[in-house]
């Protein structure tokens, strides 16, 4: 209209369809809304990303070395006779020091469990079920926890102990600029001598347990007949499956176990300390030992 004002006309629009001209430090159009929000929570998905990452990391690592322990025990050229001694000084470790703890530990799950579960049992009338209970709650399940426990807290600590001060005084990296690779001379010894140790003195645990309970339950009492027949009725209750099941639980409780405390003092940083690594080793170990039974209990 002449002599009045003119109406604004609409604003000039970017590519992106927003206005032109808008202040600097806002968002030119939808991809710089998107960076903006991005780098407000980037923050807090670093920090998720690092502690999924610390935890997952010795998972993966144990995963690895499980299979590298594996394939290195089948080849001939890395027993030389070097990893044989190590291999032979660590068995005698593993076993000798836990003999006597696997016999108290053992003597007292007899004395609580088996004497307990035969009494029990006689007084409700189902006497006929002694052995099927003892093999599914003590051979089964409790032997594989308390000798995984044994070696974790006998050797497992001694292991990691010894690796961790190596790695830490360097002795590691001399090795290797010496041309000798850590994992067959430390590694892969140790965690075959923990696998036949845990055998050994699960087979050992499971046996006593059983045998001091029966001692009990026949002084009192409770039952008259022989040990022959007892541990009869015991393997009687057993199944093709359990004889298979409970020598490898055996087996692999003592192969994670031994295979966690080398990783874990191979893996120390270099702020870390007896103090910091032994209850991190204490605790993956016994991490490992609970996984390892609640595999079984789930695929059993």
């Amino acid at each position: 209209m002449t002599g009045g004002t003119v109406a604004p006309g609409p604003p000039d629009l970017s590519e992106d369809g927003l206005p032109e001209g808008l202040p600097e430090g806002l968002p030119d159009g939808p991809s710089g809304w998107l960076k903006a929000r991005l780098a407000r929570i980037r923050p807090a998905l670093a920090w998720i990303g690092r502690l999924t990452r610390h935890q997952v990391r010795f998972v993966l690592v144990l995963i690895g070395s499980a299979w590298g322990v594996v394939r290195e025990s089948m080849r001939p050229n890395s027993w030389r006779r070097t990893v044989r001694e190590e291999f032979r000084l660590c068995l005698r470790q593993v076993v000798g020091g836990g003999f006597l703890s696997t016999i108290v530990t053992a003597t007292l799950a007899g004395l609580m469990v088996v004497s307990q579960a035969v009494y029990w049992l006689g007084f409700a009338g189902m006497a006929q079920m002694t052995g099927s209970i003892l093999v599914s709650v003590l051979v089964r399940e409790i032997s594989p926890v308390l000798v995984g426990i044994i070696l974790l807290g006998r050797s497992g600590m001694l292991v990691l102990t010894e690796i961790g001060m190596l790695t830490l005084g360097g002795q590691i990296r001399a090795l290797q600029a010496q041309g000798m690779d850590p994992f067959l001379l430390l590694v892969l010894p140790r965690t075959c001598a923990f696998m036949v140790g845990g055998f050994t003195l699960g087979i050992l645990f499971a046996t006593n347990a059983l045998l001091m309970g029966f001692i009990i339950t026949h002084a009192s009492g409770v039952i008259t007949t022989s040990v022959w027949t007892f541990f009869a009725n015991v393997l009687a209750a057993m199944s093709s499956w359990d004889f298979l099941v409970i020598p490898l639980k055996f087996i692999l409780v003592g192969f994670f176990v031994g295979l966690g405390a080398c990783m874990t003092g191979l893996l120390v940083d270099a702020d870390d300390t007896i103090a910091t690594l032994m209850p991190r080793g204490f605790a993956r170990g016994i991490m490992t030992v609970m996984v390892v039974n609640i595999l079984f209990i789930l695929g059993g």
